[in-house]
């Protein structure tokens, strides 16, 4: 496993921690590194696509960048008050991938109370459901053209950093 996921999925765990308890809201997140450590992230919910093309401009952003490692994470509601926040590190080059589960505790008011560390474990890379990306997709002319009118639309709101080794 690539040094940029294992320090992928630290960073994640740390972000949503930072979120939950400072803003109280756990967005959908998209996040991947290439070779050189330039890291993008951005909200999923900012794409505004159709949910069916969503995987379709992910997978294209991940080889337009030549990413080694990328991770996707959302909040999970099981009741008004008890939610799980979840993401997957998926590496390029590893069968596994880093799945991360966090408890986040929310009084009657909405309001985060608590948020247990990170549980980490190894899962195959087949059985996470957006874990196909590095798969490289048949885009038609066009729609290749909307994805990276998409980007270049969406580039001011995306983080851009180089991660450290």
């Amino acid at each position: 496993m690539h040094l940029f996921a294992e320090n992928l999925a630290i960073e994640i765990a740390q972000y949503y921690r930072n979120l939950a308890l400072a803003h109280g809201a756990i967005p959908k997140i998209f996040t991947l590194v290439n070779g050189e450590g330039d890291q993008y992230l951005f909200f999923i919910d900012d794409l505004m696509l159709d949910p069916k093309e969503v995987p379709e401009f992910l997978s294209y952003i991940v080889h337009e960048h030549e990413s080694v490692c990328y991770a996707q994470g959302t909040l999970v509601i099981l009741d008004k008050t008890q939610q799980l926040i979840e993401f997957a590190v998926i590496d390029e080059e590893a069968a596994q991938a880093i799945v991360c589960s966090a408890e986040l505790t929310r009084d009657l008011e909405d309001r985060p109370v608590g948020l247990t560390e990170f549980d980490k474990i190894l899962a195959p890379k087949k059985t996470i459901f957006f874990g196909g990306l590095f798969t490289e997709q048949t885009l038609s002319e066009d729609k290749r053209q909307e994805f990276e009118e998409l980007w270049i639309e969406m580039k001011p709101k995306i983080l851009h950093r180089t991660m450290g080794i």
